[in-house]
């Protein structure tokens, strides 16, 4: 019987392996199209690098009542020579949230990066930022916006 039992269990192992493998590639980037401009010389290669090009870094939405949720969506163009791959966006706060492309932005090609903010709980000047990374040179790319927050009248 014990016998029995062990026989069904390693002709069920693989099977049960298997199935708990992760697809952890399905949504990753080529990594051919990041570049690393660094030589063993020691020489940095920047030529062929992507490029932000932002319209604006910064954006004040002035006075916001207490409680008020406004976003601002920063326009991009990629005047590098090639695709523009940004990994990530991390806002300073909780109250922020970014949404970028996830998919690489050719040379030549424009993009968006929207922020949103929450002002609940929040009073007086607010200053946030959000960090891009990215593969160009530098890797980050801080983007700011600004906003007075006033309580609501009664």
């Amino acid at each position: 019987m014990i016998r029995k039992v062990l026989f069904v269990l390693m002709l069920c192992l693989p099977f049960v392996m298997g199935s708990c493998k992760s697809n952890r590639n399905s949504g990753d980037i080529n990594t051919s199209v990041v570049n690393n401009p660094n030589t063993a010389s020691g020489e940095m290669n920047t030529e062929n690098l992507p490029v932000f090009s932002f319209e604006t870094e910064e954006h004040d939405f002035g006075r916001l009542v207490q409680g008020e949720k406004v976003s601002y969506t920063f326009k991009f163009k990629n005047s590098g020579k090639s695709d523009l791959v940004i990994s990530s966006a991390k806002a300073s706060c909780g109250c922020t949230v970014a949404d970028y492309p996830k998919m690489p932005i050719k040379a030549g090609a424009e993009g968006n990066i929207s922020v949103s903010f929450d002002s609940e709980g929040k009073k007086g000047i607010q200053n946030k930022t959000v960090t891009l990374l990215a593969n160009t040179q530098p890797g980050t790319k801080v983007l700011t916006i600004k906003a007075e927050i006033v309580l609501p009248e009664k």
